[in-house]
Parts: structure tokens; C-alpha cells; sequence
């Protein structure tokens, strides 16, 4: 690529109130941080794909999203090292979309499994036929869009989600063989998944659960959380034996002490420490490594200005190379 970096696309949808949570930070945002000095990265907040399952909560949507955000840059995302900006913002994802839909099979889409996964939830809730929209089934071709837009070399992904990047490839691959060499095919990058992340009920984290630890959280929050953590179950005194693999709070503080839990572990498994000792040392852990992405994330949603200057610029850089794309798929498709 002539010295040039090579670019790498990442995103996260806003759900909820869209504040991230632990294994948001430890399965793509810890990585992110490190990968932004590596690639020319484009990082977005998919506020569009959002209304797949939230289209009669698009006000919700919007303070959501600016929540992620938020959370991103508390996290370590450097404005100044790549776009960060909402999907919306950008244009030219819906138009790449709108071209794309004309030569996805629709078998394509209705194999992917996250298609099945939100139809079957939304049936769950009681939702009638009517929530299950033709904007959730092309879910994959916008997320497509959003990776070819910027010609992206490389995408981000948990184990579980590397098969959800196939159809990406697959549609790369057909335009290029319909009107010409356009697009690369993006290669996933493998990380962690974050629902390797245990949540407080020994569930894997998760909003939808209600078990997560959120980098929004006071040291009030955190300390009533960590209180009613599960742990072990046969351990009800301190002398007993402990399976900290089977422990929310043991846990949970291997990954805010990753170089001296193991102590903790054994104490905790001999019988020499109890759950008590444990959830004390967990929640003054995790308030003092939650505190600067906390106090980060509050100045930025308190100083609109800044953060909406941040989105700004992102979406300016983000059109600039998204626009240079169109270019190239409107000559390639004779438009």
C-alpha cells in the first residue's frame, strides 16, 4: 500500500441507555485502544442499525449514542488518532447500502444467524410480525456497507462473531466480479469475546441480563453490585474451599489485578480467605481502575461542545474517505 496504514473499521451499536459495560471494554474497546496507532481506523457508533429493533425509540436512540461515544474516548480512543463519529453522520453507509441490497441474494441474508437470533427474540416479547422489519433481514448488508465504505482491510471481531464477517467477504467479492476490482475483502481480527467476561450472576455480562458493571458506575453503584455478586455456592464459610473459575467476584478480579489474582485464587481455594475479604478487595479495584474513564466520560457528556467537535471532525474524516469510495463504486457501476 505504498507506505500507507492499512485501514481498519470498528463500531459498536448503542443499546439501552447506551452506556458500555466491562465486557464491552475488555472484548473490543481495550483492543481498539491498542490498534488505533497501527491502522488508519475509522471508529463509529451504529445509531442507524439501532433502529433494526428500536424504530418507534428513535429518541432514545440519539442520547444512546452519544453515551458510546462518550465511553469511547473515556476508554482511550484518541480523537486524534482516528474518526470517531455516529453512523448517521455519514451519508454515503446508506447509499453503499442501497447499491448493495441490488445484488445480495436474499438467500444470503436469511441464513445469517443474527437474523434468526432478533426474529426469535422479538417473538419472545410478544412482538407481532410487524417488528420483524425488512431493515432487520438486510441488517448484514448495512453492516457490510459500513466495512466497504472505507475499503477496510481489517475488522475487529469476538471469536463468536468472526462467521458474521463472511457474508461481508462474500459481497465484496460479487461486486468486484460484477464491475470491477473496488473493494478488498476485509479480514477479521480476532479477539476476545465479551462474554468471556462473567457477569455478577455468573451469567456471561450482559445489559440484557442486568448483571453488568458499567464504566459509568459510581463507587456507590460498584460497591451494592459487588455486595450481591454470586459466588461460590458450596462455600458458606470461610474456611471452606472455593472454585474461583465458578466465582462472579473471582472473576471479575482477574481482570482488575491480571498480574496478581492468582494469589487471591489459591487463598481462595484453600480456604483461607473468604467472600467477604474478596468482594472488598474487588470493589476497591475496581473504583480506582473504573475512576479516570469515569471522570473522563462525565466531563465529556457535561461539555456537549467538545464531544459534539469530536463526532464533527470524525464524520468530516469519515466522508472525506467514504466519498472517495463512491466515487469509485458510481464509475465502476456506471452511474
Amino acid at each position: 500500500m505504498n507506505g500507507e496504514k492499512r485501514v481498519l473499521l470498528s463500531g459498536m451499536q448503542p443499546t439501552g441507555t447506551g452506556a458500555l459495560h466491562l465486557g464491552n471494554y475488555m472484548g473490543a474497546l481495550r483492543k481498539w485502544v491498542q490498534l488505533q496507532h497501527e491502522y488508519e481506523m475509522f471508529c463509529f457508533v451504529a445509531d442507524w442499525h439501532s433502529l433494526t429493533t428500536r424504530f418507534q425509540e428513535t429518541e432514545k436512540i440519539a442520547e444512546a449514542g452519544r453515551q458510546v461515544a462518550a465511553d469511547f474516548i473515556a476508554s482511550g480512543l484518541d480523537p486524534s488518532q482516528c474518526a470517531i463519529f455516529l453512523q448517521s453522520h455519514v451519508p454515503e453507509h446508506a447509499e453503499l447500502h442501497l447499491l448493495l441490497s441490488m445484488i445480495t441474494p436474499i438467500g444470503w441474508v436469511e441464513r445469517v444467524p443474527t437474523f434468526k437470533e432478533k426474529r426469535d427474540l422479538l417473538s419472545e416479547r410478544g412482538e407481532g410480525d410487524e417488528s420483524v422489519s425488512y431493515g432487520l433481514l438486510g441488517y448484514p448488508v448495512l453492516q457490510t456497507a459500513d466495512i466497504l465504505v472505507y475499503r477496510a482491510n481489517s475488522v475487529p471481531v469476538g471469536r463468536d462473531q468472526a462467521a458474521h464477517l463472511e457474508i461481508s467477504r462474500e459481497l465484496a467479492r460479487r461486486f468486484n466480479r460484477l464491475y470491477g476490482n473496488v473493494f478488498p475483502e476485509p479480514q477479521a481480527l480476532i479477539g476476545e469475546d465479551s462474554g468471556s467476561v462473567m457477569g455478577l450472576d455468573g451469567r456471561k455480562m450482559s445489559k440484557s441480563y442486568g448483571n453488568a458493571i458499567y464504566l459509568s458506575d459510581t463507587p456507590e453503584m460498584i460497591s451494592d453490585k459487588v455486595r450481591n455478586a454470586f459466588t461460590t455456592p458450596a462455600k458458606m464459610r470461610k474456611t471452606d474451599p472455593g472454585v474461583p473459575e465458578q466465582c462472579a467476584v473471582c472473576q471479575l478480579r482477574r481482570l482488575a489485578d491480571p498480574h496478581g489474582y492468582m494469589v487471591s485464587w489459591e487463598e481462595d481455594r484453600a480456604g483461607e480467605r473468604g467472600c467477604m475479604q474478596n468482594k472488598k478487595e474487588l470493589t476497591e479495584m475496581l473504583v480506582e481502575w473504573l475512576r479516570p474513564i469515569r471522570e473522563r466520560r462525565t466531563a465529556l457528556l457535561e461539555n456537549t461542545g467538545e464531544l459534539d467537535e469530536v463526532l464533527r471532525q470524525g464524520a468530516e474524516k469519515a466522508r472525506i474517505r467514504a466519498a472517495e469510495t463512491m466515487k469509485l463504486v458510481r464509475n465502476a457501476m456506471h452511474f
